[in-house]
């Protein structure tokens, strides 16, 4: 397997006892150390060479703030929830896998016997485990790891390892979409356009939403949501519920909150149409937002959580292979000894960054 993620033979099997894997050892503190590798254990297991990490808003959470709510990092931690792999070895039961195989990871390990999993909700498995949280298994930066097969989907060939990444965002993106339930929305505002919100956008473009205004404080960011189809992309720092107003009258049907700010969470109210659905997909670094009720009481808003994402990665792969196949968000890549390097300038907002990746061989 090669830098850029193309197929290759199968891999011999690794011998050596240890792997180098990214830790988390403080706040605004990451080190390449060396770790245990992992071996299959049970059955229905694979055994993976990861090739891409990518940096997302909850690893930066953990790096930043050392902690999600009531979600606490114990230091050392192995990061990351983002990946993509080669397989190196099946245990029995395996039946859809084979060495050689591209695979993106899904990070949430669920029950399946549960109430929310029999109900089709394994997002909020009563038993979830989650790559690379507190509490969870060790995340994905590392040159080794084992999931069950169920966690693993087949990259298709037009889908490299590098792109692969962008899977899971992506489905979180449709997730999204699915929850508002019937047909798109015609209107809809993005507040924030990270990764997640510029995969949004990329989603609802491809799905019909016909109007689309963008925020975000970095210009390279609404440069690229003007790229992806945007009909107006702004500041928040300027007044842009008046400006959004002027280009849909009337208020939009979707605010989409994809940075986790206060303030973004009190314009979004202010652009909404009477009726219309507020959906919180950021992740505040505070435990508490506030709303202001008058609004949402007078004008019948709805809001809805978005809790990761829900058995879309099949369609989110689908999209990377064919209508999205050119979606150019990963901006930035470092190979695995300069992690922390790569986590300092996502954190700091260095420009150009949009999503960065780690190469972990």
């Amino acid at each position: 397997m090669n830098a850029r993620g193309k197929s290759s033979s199968p891999l011999p099997l690794p011998d050596a006892p240890h792997m180098h894997a990214v830790l988390l050892t403080g706040q605004r503190t990451v080190e390449v150390g060396s770790v245990p590798r992992p071996w299959l254990r049970e059955p229905g297991q694979v055994l993976l060479r990861m090739a891409y990490g990518g940096i997302c808003g909850s690893d930066l959470h953990y790096y930043r703030d050392g902690r999600i709510g009531d979600q606490k990092v114990h230091f050392p931690m192995i990061v990351g929830r983002e990946g993509t792999a080669e397989v190196v070895e099946v245990s029995d039961g395996v039946r859809r896998l084979r060495p050689g195989q591209n695979v993106v990871l899904d990070p949430a390990l669920v029950c399946g016997s549960c109430d929310q999993c029999r109900a089709g909700r394994a997002n909020t498995c009563r038993a979830l485990r989650f790559l690379g949280s507190p509490g969870g298994p060790p995340g994905c930066m590392a040159e080794y790891l084992v999931m069950p097969e169920s966690c693993c989907y087949p990259l298709p060939p037009q889908v490299n390892l590098r792109q692969g990444v962008l899977a899971e965002p992506l489905a979180i993106a449709l997730h999204t979409l699915r929850l508002l339930g019937g047909n798109p929305p015609h209107t809809m505002a993005i507040l924030g356009a990270g990764a997640i919100g510029l995969c949004l956008l990329a989603v609802a473009s491809v799905k019909g939403v016909r109007s689309i205004c963008v925020t975000d404080p970095l210009q390279w960011r609404c440069e690229a949501a003007m790229r992806l189809g945007a009909e107006w992309t702004g500041s928040p720092a300027t007044d842009v519920v008046r400006e959004i107003l002027g280009a849909v009258p009337g208020g939009v049907e979707v605010a989409a909150e994809c940075c986790g700010e206060q303030a973004a969470l009190d314009q979004a109210l202010r652009l909404l149409a009477p009726g219309g659905k507020l959906a919180i997909v950021g992740i505040p670094r505070t435990n508490k937002v506030s709303f202001d009720i008058n609004l949402l009481r007078r004008k019948d808003f709805s809001i809805m959580n978005v809790r990761r994402q829900n058995a879309c990665l099949p369609e989110a792969i689908a999209l990377l292979a064919g209508q999205l196949h050119d979606l150019a968000l990963v901006t930035h890549e470092y190979p695995l000894g300069e992690a922390a390097g790569a986590f300092a300038a996502a954190a700091a907002y260095e420009p150009g960054i949009i999503k960065s990746v780690i190469y972990l061989q």
